[in-house]
């Protein structure tokens, strides 16, 4: 397995949640269940696919990403890009030898092969919670 064998399925589930996130009202953004709010949990996507460029595919960190409660929706949705598109740039660059290497990491031991599936499962566990947030969310009581 390569890139080559993995970008289109990578792309194919990144994508739709890409839209998705794009097609979310800004008003749906703060909507919670318990305290996850539709905000958090796409700001914390775009941070975990900076991590496992990071920690899988050794491509630095290229920016600060800042708090989710001061980012708009706009500004949501570009971290979400410029995440993936990171992400995309170091599992191209990483040679085809070292897609089965084990890399430890603070989660410990995985090859980037796996890191990639644990990401696709990581973003299709989060579009899961926020279409139910979305559906059954309410506003924080401030």
């Amino acid at each position: 397995m390569t890139y080559a064998n993995v970008n289109p399925i990578w792309t194919a589930l990144r994508d739709r949640f890409q839209k998705t996130a794009e097609e979310i009202p800004a008003q749906d953004i703060d909507l919670q269940i318990g305290t996850s709010s539709v905000r958090s949990l796409l700001h914390h996507t775009a941070e975990v696919e900076y991590m496992f460029a990071e920690w899988f595919f050794d491509k630095k960190i290229p920016v600060e990403i800042g708090m989710a409660e001061e980012a708009s929706h706009a500004q949501l949705i570009e971290q979400l890009s410029a995440s993936n598109e990171n992400l995309m740039v170091a599992m191209e660059a990483l040679p085809e030898d070292q897609w089965q290497v084990v890399v430890e990491s603070r989660m410990g031991p995985s090859t980037p092969l796996e890191a990639v599936g644990r990401l696709m499962y990581h973003t299709g566990m989060h579009a899961g919670q926020i279409s139910l947030i979305r559906k059954n969310g309410q506003l924080a009581d401030n």
